[in-house]
C-alpha cells in the first residue's frame, strides 16, 4: 500500500525556474508541494508520489522563479530630489547644489525633519511598486538620519514596513553614509560617535541586522571604515560596505578582510578586491541604476568576477539621489545592456546571489525543498523575458510563505 503524503498546498501546470546553483535549472511541467510556508517536494509533475493537498492550484502555463530579492536599498527617508536633478540637467553641478544645501544634505534635513508616520507613509508608496513586481524580500538601510534619534528612527520604520506587509525587511544600519552637518571638519569625532553610541544602540534595541559604510574619497576613509567594522563585530553584527563606487582605495579588500556579506557598487574594483571577495565568500552587489542615472562609464570588472567565481548580485539602490529607481526588474535589463551581463547572471542576481547577499542563502533565494515558499508566476515562456521587456508590470502571481499575495 502506497502511503500518501499530506500537504497544505500543492501548485503546478507552469515550467519551474529554480535558479540551483546560479543556473535556470529548468524543471518542464513542475510541480510544488508546500507545508507550513516551506517547500517540502518540488520536482516534474509526472513524478509527483502520492500527495493529499488542503488546497491545489493549477497554472495554465507561464513560468514560475524564485521571488525577487532586492538587496539593496535605502527605501525609508524624506523628501525627494527630483529639483536636483532637474537642476542638474539644466546644467547646474553637483558642487553646486550642494553648496547651496542640496544633496544629501538636503536629504538628512528632511528626513530629520518628518515624523515616523510620514516616514513610513512615503516609505509604503515607493515599496508598494516593488512588492507588484514580485519582491519578497528587501534590504533597507539607514544613512539619512546620522544622528541617533533620527537613524533609530528610520530603522523603526523600515521594520514597520516588514510588520505591516507580507515580505521579508532585512535592515541595516549605515550612520557612516555621510558627514552631518553639526560634525563638519571633525570626521573622526562623528565615526567616535557611530561607533560608540549609535551602532551599539541599534544593536541593543535589535533594528539592524547588519552595518554598513560609505568607504570613499568624499565620505569615509579606509581606516575611519574599519572602526566601524570593529564596532559592528563587538555587538555581533555582520557588515557590508559601500566601496570602490567612485575611486579605488581597497575597500572592497578591507571588507573581505572582515568576511562582509557584501561590497557594493565596485565600479574600481581591482583584481587584487576581487581575489580577496573571492577568498573571503564575499557577493559582489552591482547598482546598475546608480551608474545610469550618474552617467558614468567605469563599468564594474564583470569579467574578473566571472574568472574568480565571486557570486553578482543585482539591486535597485532605491535612493533619493543617485537611483530613484521603483523597478527591480529593470534593474535586471540594465545590467544586461550596460554590464553586459546574461539574463541568467541577471536573474541570479536577484534571486540566490542576492539572497547570500543578505545571508539568507540557507531560506531564500531558490526553489528546493526546504526552503520558504516564496515564489513569482509569470505568463512568460522564457526567463529571458525577464531581462527582456522594458517596463510595465507584468501580470505575475507573487507567493509568499506559501499564500498568494494580494
Amino acid at each position: 500500500m502506497v502511503s500518501v503524503i499530506h500537504c497544505d498546498s500543492l501548485w503546478y501546470g507552469a515550467d519551474i525556474v529554480t535558479m540551483c546553483g546560479g543556473e535556470y535549472h529548468l524543471i518542464p511541467q513542475g510541480a510544488i508541494a508546500v507545508t507550513g510556508g516551506k517547500i517540502v517536494w518540488i520536482g516534474p509533475h509526472k513524478e509527483l508520489p502520492a500527495f493529499h493537498a488542503s488546497r491545489e492550484v493549477v497554472f495554465q502555463g507561464g513560468l514560475i522563479t524564485p521571488g525577487l530579492i532586492d538587496c539593496h536599498t535605502h527605501l525609508v527617508f524624506g523628501g525627494d530630489r527630483s529639483a536636483e536633478f532637474e537642476q542638474r540637467l539644466n546644467g547646474v553641478s553637483y558642487a553646486e547644489i550642494a553648496a547651496n544645501g542640496g544633496g544629501i544634505i538636503s536629504t538628512v534635513r528632511a528626513t530629520r525633519n518628518a515624523s515616523e508616520e510620514q516616514l513610513l507613509a512615503q516609505a509604503l508608496f515607493r515599496l508598494k511598486p516593488l512588492l507588484a513586481e514580485g519582491v519578497t524580500c528587501i534590504e533597507i538601510k539607514s544613512g539619512y538620519g546620522l544622528s541617533l534619534e533620527s537613524e533609530i528612527k528610520m530603522l523603526r520604520v523600515a521594520r514597520r514596513l516588514g510588520e505591516l506587509l507580507p515580505i521579508t525587511v532585512k535592515t541595516t544600519c549605515l550612520a557612516a553614509h555621510a558627514l552631518p552637518p553639526e560634525f563638519a571638519g571633525r570626521a573622526d569625532d562623528y565615526i567616535d560617535f557611530v561607533c560608540n553610541t549609535i551602532i551599539p544602540r541599534v544593536a541593543e534595541e535589535g533594528l539592524a541586522d547588519a552595518v554598513d559604510a560609505f568607504c570613499e574619497h568624499l565620505a569615509f576613509s579606509p581606516a575611519q571604515v574599519e572602526r566601524v567594522f570593529l564596532a559592528a563585530q563587538k555587538v555581533g553584527l555582520p557588515i557590508k560596505l559601500h566601496a570602490e563606487q567612485l575611486s579605488a582605495l581597497g575597500g572592497s579588500t578591507l571588507a573581505a578582510k572582515f568576511k562582509a556579506l557584501s561590497a557594493d557598487h565596485l565600479e574600481y574594483a581591482t583584481k587584487s578586491d576581487v581575489q580577496a571577495m573571492r577568498q573571503a565568500g564575499t557577493v559582489a552587489v552591482l547598482l546598475p541604476g546608480a551608474y545610469y542615472l550618474l552617467r558614468e562609464t567605469q563599468c564594474p570588472p564583470i569579467d574578473l568576477f566571472r574568472q574568480y567565481g565571486v557570486p553578482m548580485a543585482l539591486a535597485s539602490d532605491a535612493n533619493p539621489g543617485t537611483s530613484p529607481a521603483l523597478s527591480l526588474r529593470l534593474m535586471l535589463n540594465m545590467a544586461c545592456t550596460l554590464f553586459r551581463m546574461t539574463p541568467e547572471e541577471a536573474l541570479a542576481g536577484v534571486t540566490c546571489h542576492a539572497a547570500q547577499a543578505l545571508g539568507l542563502q540557507e531560506t531564500q533565494g531558490t526553489l528546493e525543498i526546504g526552503k520558504q515558499a516564496n515564489w513569482v508566476h509569470w505568463p512568460l515562456s522564457r526567463p529571458a523575458e525577464l531581462a527582456y521587456w522594458l517596463g510595465g508590470q507584468l501580470p505575475a502571481t507573487v507567493v509568499f510563505q506559501g499564500e498568494v499575495r494580494s
